[in-house]
């Protein structure tokens, strides 16, 4: 009797093991029984066996409960588009096809983009960034600033007119409002973010977002204006690479070697830090304006402007990071040149001999502007005041 029971026992648990493993056997065993038993009524027909390429209409008849024509077509929108009545570029598009952009996996446009931001450009932008900055405080703390000479006399040579000085300061009050909000919104969440709280850091990232995206057009015009204005003393000569091979001075002695107007580092900033990055930076940043017609209009584009923009910025304010340093307290004098427009003559000759040389010979003029010298500002303000 037990010996039976048992039998019995180990029988029903191998048979809701099999029904638990095999659910689809049991429901069409049930299904065959059921036929086999039952006749079915008059005019019923079997449904038809669901077929690859059929649309979700014709699978909820076939298979009713079972989207996956739907899912399907949800997926491969970014290549063949849905039917939408919404107008709009990519309004039946609902996930992007999938691509490789130059750091990412293989995967959808919007992760792909997502992986090259998060993964490269921040990481690296950041470090880049820092490591500039470190770069610069330690050159500063063993070299300081350069140059030193004694006055020998009034400012009386015209180094930037006044159209060069008003475009040069136009163009860099726009770089620096510009890089201040896309740092704060590129790396504000890390340092910032835990300070000020959500709230307060929402806030001020749209108000620097709207900023940025104003700003930027004035920076595109002043930028255009600057490279035009400059572009005639930042040409290559045979100086050049005579003050390249010996990093023009900073690393020996101290004695800056000889440079025309320009020495080969300026240069170097005008074009690779200012000329090929900024129209990089301005083109992309005027397709995310949408400002450029026919441009913008696909989340591709966005994307791909996005990344242009974003490492063409990081590219720029690393290398102008150097020019600001160099034209502030890293070179003695240099700021006061760009804020009045005239140096002395000891000035000119310490650090652009080749240039000073020109202007006492008389190939270039000393006052290149209906600007007075200073000296003889003063004096007329003098004379005016006696009389």
């Amino acid at each position: 009797m037990q010996a039976s029971i048992g039998l019995s026992l180990r029988r029903a648990a191998l048979a809701l093991a099999w029904a638990l493993t095999c659910p689809l056997a049991v429901a069409q065993g049930a299904a065959t029984a059921a036929a086999g038993s039952a006749t079915p009524p008059a005019g019923y027909q079997l449904p038809a066996d669901p077929k690859p390429d059929e649309n979700n209409a014709a699978r909820s008849k076939t298979q009713p409960g079972n989207n996956a024509p739907f899912w399907r077509g949800v997926k491969e929108s970014g290549t063949v588009q849905g039917f939408t009545s919404l107008p709009g570029a990519e309004k039946g598009t609902l996930i992007q096809p999938f691509v490789d952009y130059p750091g990412s996996t293989f995967t959808t446009a919007g992760e792909a983009w997502r992986q090259v931001r998060n993964d490269f450009i921040i990481p690296y932008g950041g470090a880049l960034l820092l490591i500039a900055l470190l770069a610069l405080a330690i050159f500063y703390w063993r070299k300081g600033p350069l140059g030193g000479h004694h006055q020998d006399g009034p400012p009386v040579i015209e180094r930037f007119t006044p159209l060069e000085r008003a475009a040069h300061w136009t163009n860099a009050s726009a770089f620096v409002l510009l890089a201040i909000s896309g740092i704060v919104m590129a790396f504000g969440k890390f340092f910032l973010l835990p300070v000020l709280g959500a709230t307060l850091f929402g806030w001020l990232t749209y108000a620097l977002k709207t900023l940025h995206n104003f700003v930027g057009p004035l920076f595109a015009v002043s930028l255009v204006i600057v490279l035009a204005t400059f572009v005639k003393d930042n040409i290559a000569s045979a100086a050049d690479f005579t003050w390249l091979m010996r990093a023009g001075g900073m690393l020996g002695d101290g004695h800056e070697v000889p440079s025309h107007r320009f020495n080969a580092g300026e240069k170097g900033i005008f074009w690779w830090g200012m000329a090929i990055p900024g129209l990089l930076v301005v083109a992309s940043g005027l397709v995310l304006d949408k400002l450029i017609p026919g441009l913008g209009d696909s989340r591709s584009e966005m994307q791909i402007a996005h990344m242009v923009h974003a490492a063409g910025a990081m590219l720029m304010m690393t290398a102008l990071l150097g020019h600001i340093y160099m034209g502030t307290i890293g070179v003695k004098g240099a700021l006061r040149a760009m804020k009045t427009g005239w140096v002395d003559e000891g000035w000119a000759r310490e650090h652009h001999v080749l240039w000073y040389e020109d202007v006492k010979a008389g190939k270039i003029p000393a006052r290149r502007s209906q600007m007075q010298a200073p000296a003889a500002q003063a004096a007329a303000g003098q004379s005016a005041a006696q009389a």
